[in-house]
Parts: structure tokens; C-alpha cells; sequence
């Protein structure tokens, strides 16, 4: 692997988290999880070869542009989700402690 493949591979994981983005506005759950894994098939192949590679300076600044990116993405993607799952997580919470009172009171399955 070299600076171009490493540079193409933060190119893809950023138009991932560019699709992710889109998915997560259209509120297209199972895309954005598939995309999800995609993305994070290609970060786990960087962390796996990345380490041995050594990056020109135009390499480097393009790294640090596309990470800038894909923290953006991944921002507006957190505040488009975060919401959903506060109410998921308050709902499991209701259901966990109702299960709770009804097995208390013996009149849990």
C-alpha cells in the first residue's frame, strides 16, 4: 500500500459517510447501517496497513482535509440520530421498569 491507496481509501470511507448523511436525513435506517459496515470495513483495512505507510505533505494535507469531512459528516449524522435513540433508550427504559413492577407485584409472565 501506498499514499495514493491510502488517500483513495479516506476518499471512499468519505463518500460513505457522505451516503450515510443522506440516509440518515431521509431517516433510512437500514441504509445507514449498511453503509455503516461498509465504512467500517474500509477504516479497519487502514488500521491494518496504514501504519507502514509514509505520507508525501500533498498527502498528508488531503488526509487531513477528508478527515475534517467525514467529521462533519459524522457530527450532523450524530445530530440527526441522537434524538431517536434518547427516545428508543427512554422507551426500553419504561418497558425494562414495567417488567420490573409486574414481576415485583407477581403479575409478570
Amino acid at each position: 500500500m501506498n499514499g495514493d491507496h491510502v488517500i483513495a481509501i479516506y476518499e471512499s470511507i468519505s463518500e460513505l459517510t457522505d451516503q450515510m448523511l443522506a440516509a440518515a436525513r431521509a431517516a433510512d435506517w437500514e441504509l445507514l447501517t449498511t453503509l455503516e459496515m461498509q465504512c467500517g470495513k474500509h477504516i479497519a483495512t487502514l488500521k491494518d496497513f496504514e501504519d507502514g505507510v509514509s505520507l508525501s505533505d500533498a498527502h498528508r494535507n488531503r488526509k487531513v482535509d477528508i478527515i475534517r469531512k467525514i467529521l462533519e459528516d459524522d457530527r450532523d449524522i450524530r445530530n440527526l440520530t441522537e434524538p431517536g435513540l434518547r427516545k428508543l433508550s427512554a422507551l426500553i427504559q419504561s418497558n425494562h421498569t414495567e417488567q420490573k413492577l409486574l414481576n415485583t407485584y407477581g403479575m409478570g409472565s
